[in-house]
């Protein structure tokens, strides 16, 4: 005898967020292809994001402890190795919209696996955060004076409002800034570049501490691994790249390859900026242990262009603060998903997310 089933009626709980558009970015499931974006708008958000001063900081580093061959051998090698990992990663992660948590749980990792994975990628996004916001702390202290205290509220509090407001924010923010940061990203560079410094003849015969200038295996692999810390960034990049529309056309593969597995283009060149900055400023007196703050590198770079100290500390300040937030914002937001993505596969609980068991939207599954 079969026995009829019995559908008990259950009242469902809806996240009031789900419904405004501004704050729905897909954090949780599948990027809708209504919210899919044209590819310089996505193209241009995910460029912000490569403007994190930690690899001027970690060039500086390499050159100053390896010298200067072994750092750019290293610099070669990574960058060319971030860039095949990360290229099928961002061409299955804009092919079906997803992020790197979606992706590594149908790529096989399975339920604990993309648990873990989210875990791994939402600690590098605090540590970067934490390691970023430092480094606006010490340029507003250097120029202003602040408190350290105060410096590093506001380095850590200024990004939220905006990160909060998702993507469509972000990208606005990005598109804003963006002429700004270039300019005084690259300008002094190609400034110091176009006069034909007798430092960068000198940078290419630094031996660092070490104090040999030769290539070495044991250096080599060292600033290799140091570099491929940063080997997690790609996660950021794609979660900007899932808004690109899934039908790409030459504008889309381009937008794809240059600001997604090829953001260590802009990354290494960054890095290597950074290693000559360095020895910049050793030569000009400072100190190693500050040599490798990036605020003091571009504090001597616009000295350099402008020879005057009090606009030189001033464009360091505004340079350092734009990129800060910049990077920072793409931090908050890239975390704060990621951070979602790992509480709700740990505690099955999907705030303003997809519930995979019922298939609606809702605050737990069923």
């Amino acid at each position: 005898m079969q026995v009829p089933q019995r559908v008990i009626r259950q009242r469902r709980q809806y996240n009031q967020w789900v419904g405004n558009q501004t704050l729905e970015d897909f954090a949780l499931r599948f990027t809708a292809t209504r919210a899919r974006r044209g590819a310089f708008q996505v193209a241009n958000t995910a460029l912000g994001a490569v403007s994190f001063l930690a690899c001027e900081a970690i060039g500086g580093s390499i050159t100053l402890t390896f010298g200067f061959t072994n750092a750019m051998a290293a610099i070669v090698a990574a960058g060319l190795i971030m860039f095949l990992v990360g290229l099928p990663i961002c061409a299955a992660a804009t092919k079906h919209g997803i992020d790197v948590d979606l992706l590594t749980r149908g790529a096989g990792f399975g339920y604990i696996g993309s648990t873990i994975t989210s875990l791994i990628y939402a600690t590098f996004t605090f540590i970067l955060f934490a390691i970023e916001a430092s480094i606006m702390s010490a340029a507003m202290v250097m120029v202003l004076h602040l408190p350290l205290w105060l410096a590093n509220c506001i380095s850590a509090l200024a990004v939220v409002p905006i990160a909060a407001l998702g993507i469509r924010v972000i990208s606005r923010m990005q598109l804003f800034s963006q002429p700004l940061w270039l300019v005084l990203q690259f300008g002094p560079l190609l400034y110091l570049a176009a006069r034909g410094l007798p430092d960068i003849a000198a940078w290419t015969q630094f031996p660092g501490i070490t104090g040999s200038n030769g290539l070495a295996l044991l250096p080599f692999g060292m600033a290799t691994s140091i570099l491929l810390s940063l080997l997690p960034q790609i996660g950021e990049q794609v979660d900007y790249l899932r808004f690109l529309p899934a039908k790409r056309g030459a504008g889309g593969w381009a937008a794809l390859l240059l600001t997604g597995p090829g953001w260590v283009l802009t990354g290494c060149a960054k890095i290597a900026a950074g290693s000559f900055l360095a020895y910049l400023a050793i030569e000009r007196g400072v100190d190693w242990e500050h040599a490798a703050q990036p605020a003091t590198m571009f504090r001597f770079a616009f000295l350099e262009v402008f020879h005057n100290p009090a606009l030189a500390a001033g464009l360091t300040l505004v340079f350092v603060v734009t990129c800060q937030m910049k990077i920072n914002t793409t931090n908050a937001y890239a975390g704060s998903i990621a951070w979602s993505n790992f509480f709700s596969r740990l505690t099955h609980s999907h705030p303003a997310g997809w519930c995979g068991w019922c298939s609606t939207w809702r605050w737990r599954c069923c």
